[in-house]
């Protein structure tokens, strides 16, 4: 049985973009912070670092933000980027201030181009970045796109073939998934994460990406009331759906 890892209070606290840990002890001796409703005066105190301790654990008043290894779906908007050092709007805009202070740091899982909306995932856990964005884990992400032209019929059995190379790639795409739903709109869904591969795709079949809004990835998909912009933690239920 693995053992529930622990951790001194002003550490986890710090690490979380709650302040320094001289600020964490400062508000511990101030009676600031509780756990299961009894103030902890002593920052320097270890204590384990469980799932629940979100619920536990109050700081000035509020729940204790969500420990590490927390995962978040949000709505993209078109127009945001997917970094935290470009200039503009960025994704991580959108989330409480100090979480930007977080150590290990939140990462999008994978990225959507500025102009690209819809379900765009979070994290601070490295090893589960790793399994959604490795090729050899085959995660589905499936978009939705609007198109300049019609679409001529031909455009599923190219894509699908396993056989369309790319401009200025050295090897094929993995078989992709095309539904056609009008005859400009169609729903694309592919198992890599190469460089603005959608858009790249329809243009090597002579066609133009006007819209693109991604809606699933693996078996979770885009909650039909989140507004753009709204997020949402995940719990471990909702994170194994990624993996169906």
């Amino acid at each position: 049985m693995a053992r529930t890892p622990t951790s001194r209070i002003d550490k986890l606290l710090s690490s979380m973009g709650y302040g320094t840990r001289k600020e964490m002890a400062r508000l511990a001796r101030a009676h600031r912070i509780s756990l299961d409703g009894a103030a902890m005066p002593d920052a320097t105190k270890r204590i384990p670092v469980t799932p629940d301790l979100s619920r536990r654990m109050v700081i000035d008043g509020a729940p204790l933000d969500p420990i590490p290894g927390m995962v978040i779906l949000l709505n993209k908007p078109s127009g945001m980027i997917c970094s935290r050092k470009e200039h503009g709007a960025l994704v991580h805009d959108l989330l409480p201030e100090r979480w930007k202070r977080r150590e290990p740091p939140i990462s999008t899982i994978g990225r959507l181009d500025k102009q690209t909306s819809g379900l765009l995932l979070l994290t601070d856990d490295g090893e589960l970045l790793h399994r959604v964005t490795s090729p050899r884990r085959n995660v589905k992400k499936t978009y939705r796109a609007r198109l300049a032209r019609p679409l001529t019929g031909r455009e599923g059995s190219l894509f699908a073939s396993g056989d369309l190379m790319l401009k200025g790639e050295d090897r094929p795409l993995a078989p992709a998934e095309l539904e056609m739903i009008s005859e400009r709109e169609a729903r694309l869904s592919i198992t890599e994460g190469r460089y603005h591969q959608v858009r790249r795709m329809f243009a090597a079949a002579g066609n133009h990406v006007e819209q693109l809004h991604r809606e699933c990835v693996g078996g979770l998909s885009l909650p039909e009331d989140m507004a753009p912009g709204q997020w949402k933690l995940l719990s471990e239920r909702e994170i194994a759906r990624i993996f169906r």
